[in-house]
């Protein structure tokens, strides 16, 4: 799909008809053909193309018109939105536009009173940028206004500007962490995580003692929890996460207008703590991350609604309420066919998961036929981590319904394809459980031998010992439900109640 379609495709009825007479009214002719071509594309014609323009002089001219018609299109989304957009943040630019205005004309006290609002707009917004360009405006046309006191403007100008290259040096360093994190998850890049923040931070002069803003709070807090994923250690964060939401605690009338910060970052707490194994604590965040989802009518509902259904899930099931968790995620996949496709994924293999922890193979298969794509689509798309994870589920699939032959072909494919990324990032623990499946695929009755058994238990032992991760003990639970002759569900609950227990962690 080119960006045409993917512009077009974007708006909805009623933008549609606002954009079909923003066309009629710039068309001077009748046969300018952009709202036929339009009508084309939204109805995906396929062979308006062939019909209207056979030879190569009308492809010439078809391309053309496409070209006219996607600058029409970005020109009226432009117009609209800022006219349609009524945040505090574009309120804020009208002000500053208009001052400007009638400082060109000589409308001093006018251009004043609306600096004068747009500046106590942008403060509660702590919008650092916008404030730099305000104070700029009163210093520049200051000799038009004797009774300012152009000192006192100096030293906020110089006061926020020490906030606002703060900001960027946090900016940037968040995006070129974010930047590797991408080659660590779809490419595959082997990095080490935490020198690289230490090096971005020193490098960049970053400061996380400076005071936080709802934005810098959320790019922190999704740069340690990416940190903790990797390593497989939420306890790495754990006193930095509760210290820096401390931030936003009793600044209520803040949050209202970085909702969408807000909600990320409430999203980031609860799915610390869910890998925590504090499943009540999670339920309190998820609590207040739908309470701000609900804020200014559903504006960002659908942007989180699934990653929200994918941690209420979660801890629906490791709290003991599988039947609840299952309903939940088949719900909100029925409702949510159009979301973002990551998040759909992940909801789907989280339910997959859920049907194998209850033997419910056959569920398990026909969600699973769903993610269809190839092992490097998965790579690309969802990175290095979570293919690896939908091919281990895939092999404890194949396994749960017998099928032994996928099972050990799955298997093969697996170690070709990851055996040497997984010893590079020193993941050969995931290599020592794969031939423990093995075996048992080849071999279901050792799972009664007391040799196999005390191999499994040692293994276990090894893995409980090192960092604390929800979803790997699940995997080794469905091991341990083989030889302990027990329902998986029940083991997996058991091995994270021990997992996490104080007894445990001491």
């Amino acid at each position: 799909m080119n960006a045409l379609h993917e512009v077009i495709h974007l708006i909805n009825d009623e933008d549609n008809k606002a954009f079909i007479a923003y066309l009629s009214k710039k068309n001077k002719r009748k046969d300018v053909g952009n709202i036929a071509l339009l009508n084309s594309i939204k109805t995906d014609d396929i062979n308006v193309k062939k019909k209207s323009f056979p030879d190569k002089k009308s492809i010439d001219a078809h391309h053309a018109l496409r070209k006219r018609l996607y600058d029409s299109l970005v020109e009226f989304l432009s117009n609209r939105t800022f006219e349609n957009d009524t945040s505090e943040e574009h309120a804020v630019l009208r002000l500053l536009v208009v001052s400007r205005l009638f400082f060109e004309h000589k409308l001093t006290k006018a251009a004043y009173k609306c600096l004068a609002k747009a500046e106590a707009v942008a403060l509660g917004l702590e919008h650092f940028s916008l404030l730099n360009e305000i104070y700029h405006t009163q210093i520049q046309y200051a000799n038009l206004n004797p009774a300012l006191p152009l000192d006192e403007v100096v030293l906020k100008f110089k006061d926020n500007r020490h906030k606002l290259q703060h900001e960027e040096q946090l900016n940037i360093g968040y995006a070129l962490l974010r930047r590797e994190l991408a080659a660590i998850y779809h490419e595959g890049r082997i990095v080490d995580f935490q020198t690289l923040i230490k090096n971005t931070i020193e490098a960049n002069g970053i400061s996380l003692k400076q005071a936080l803003t709802f934005k810098s709070l959320y790019q922190i807090l999704f740069i340690a929890n990416e940190y903790a994923s990797i390593n497989s250690d939420y306890g790495l964060i754990t006193s930095f996460v509760t210290k820096s939401y401390a931030f936003i605690t009793g600044k209520e009338e803040l949050a209202g207008r970085h909702l969408y910060y807000h909600i990320y970052i409430l999203y980031f707490m609860a799915n610390f703590y869910f890998r925590s194994g504090r499943f009540a604590d999670a339920e309190v965040y998820l609590e207040k991350m739908n309470f701000q989802m609900q804020k200014q009518g559903g504006k960002y509902y659908n942007r989180f609604c699934l990653r929200y259904f994918l941690l209420k899930s979660f801890t629906e099931n490791y709290s003991g309420n599988p039947g609840k968790a299952i309903d939940t995620a088949e719900k909100a996949l029925a409702q949510h066919k159009k979301a973002d496709p990551v998040d759909i994924n992940d909801l789907r293999m989280t339910l997959i998961v859920f049907y194998l922890q209850q033997d419910a193979g056959r569920s398990a298969a026909l969600e699973m036929v769903k993610l269809g794509h190839s092992d490097s689509w998965y790579e690309k798309k969802m990175g290095m981590d979570w293919a690896i994870k939908k091919c281990l589920v895939e092999i404890l699939l194949h396994t749960q319904q017998e099928n032994i032959e996928l099972a050990i072909s799955r298997m093969k494919s697996f170690k070709r394809r990851y055996k040497k990324y997984l010893l590079s990032v020193n993941e050969d623990r995931v290599l020592q459980y794969l031939a423990l499946i093995e075996r048992y695929v080849l071999k279901p009755e050792i799972a009664t031998t007391p040799k196999f058994q005390q191999t499994v238990e040692e293994f276990i032992t090894v893995a409980k010992s090192g960092p604390k991760d929800i979803f790997v003990m699940s995997f080794v639970a469905w091991l341990l439900a083989r030889v302990r002759k027990k329902t998986i569900y029940d083991t997996t609950l058991i091995l994270l109640s021990d997992y996490f227990s104080p007894s445990h962690s001491a």
